[in-house]
């Protein structure tokens, strides 16, 4: 991967987090965990982590209806040429490594 591929995603990821901070309810939690890009850079898909677990399908719903206006959002804060296609998942990895975490504290204990 590129370098200003690498600034790209690290851009979106943080352009991702400020748009769900501020277009989101309080009710729970968004927090952007990372973006993968497509080798061609056509795609990205913008991963995160919801707290409480309960609302994983209400923010992801949530935040594919809000990908028009995402891209909106990008294109009136910086300007890096064509925006790739965005989407939004939830990121089993992250939320995998922190059940581990808690297994592993359980019997630590």
């Amino acid at each position: 991967m590129s370098l200003r591929d690498e600034r790209i995603e690290e851009q979106l990821r943080g352009l991702a987090g400020q748009f769900l901070s501020l277009h989101g309810n309080t009710s729970s939690l968004l927090t952007v965990t990372k973006v993968e890009m497509s080798k061609d850079a056509k795609n990205a898909m913008i991963f995160f982590t919801v707290f409480p677990q309960s609302f994983e399908k209400t923010a992801l719903q949530f935040a594919k209806r809000k990908r028009s206006e995402f891209k909106h959002f990008i294109k009136d804060n910086v300007s890096f040429g064509k925006i790739p296609f965005i989407d939004f998942a939830i990121d089993l990895g992250e939320k995998n490594r922190q059940r581990i975490d808690e297994i592993s504290n359980i019997t630590e204990e």
